[in-house]
């Protein structure tokens, strides 16, 4: 499903198209190293020598490696333009808040100040664990009881430590840089999810918390942005 969206999406468009200093992280698999997509030259740090916009790679392919989260998505093959095969996943194994990313290209890459910077982090929210072995359909199920419980919640953990960490770092290293981080906790029962939510009314409920918590930040936004 990720894979037609995608190309519903952007077609076959690749990087090229891009007019902005877009960077979509994947991690590499073998190398254990981000590999970040990104659209401008000004934007790579030391190989402007050998930069292809998007590694040569299309728009969706990158973003489909950006969401694989392994093992409960299947890693991503690519070739780039220099006719290198690469396995990627998620990136948020590597920076699932990338903001750090973000400023080092506008500071290092684009030469920009500190002042003329402003940071919008948005997460996905924070929400209670549903109960175990308590799926909604038998292929829910089935999937859990296979992967195991415990690998999920790993999964979970570990991308929600490397997210905070990397807020707590970029509040140290970067306070004097003006951001709103909007990532609001939803503890209500009916509100209890995980990675592998399949009910669409209870997706239909987090697309309709995320129009509430963008209402909630809207004129902390227009303070900051405007």
């Amino acid at each position: 499903m990720l894979v037609r969206l995608a190309t519903e999406v952007f077609g076959d468009k690749d990087f090229t198209h891009i007019k902005t200093g877009v960077g979509i992280v994947a991690t590499h698999w073998l190398l254990e190293k981000p590999m970040i997509f990104k659209a401008s030259v000004a934007q790579a740090h030391a190989r402007k020598a050998s930069f292809i916009p998007g590694f040569g790679c299309k728009i969706a392919d990158a973003v489909r490696a950006s969401c694989s989260a392994y093992p409960y998505f299947d890693r991503v093959v690519l070739t780039t333009g220099q006719n290198v095969t690469v396995e990627l996943f998620d990136g948020g194994y590597c920076a699932n808040n990338p903001t750090l990313y973000a400023v080092a290209d506008a500071v290092k890459a684009d030469k920009k100040e500190y002042a003329d910077l402003r940071v919008v982090s948005v997460g996905v929210g924070v929400y209670p664990e549903p109960k175990r072995w308590a799926p909604k359909n038998a292929v829910m199920w089935a999937v859990k009881a296979c992967l195991g419980f415990t690998s999920l919640q790993l999964l979970q953990k570990t991308l929600n430590v490397n997210t905070t960490s990397m807020e707590q770092l970029r509040s140290i290293l970067f306070n004097e840089i003006q951001a709103s981080r909007i990532n609001d906790t939803f503890d209500q029962p009916e509100m209890a999810t995980d990675l592998l939510e399949a009910d669409l009314t209870k997706l239909n409920l987090l697309y309709q918390r995320g129009w509430e918590s963008f209402a909630a930040h809207e004129n902390a936004l227009r303070r900051l942005l405007l």
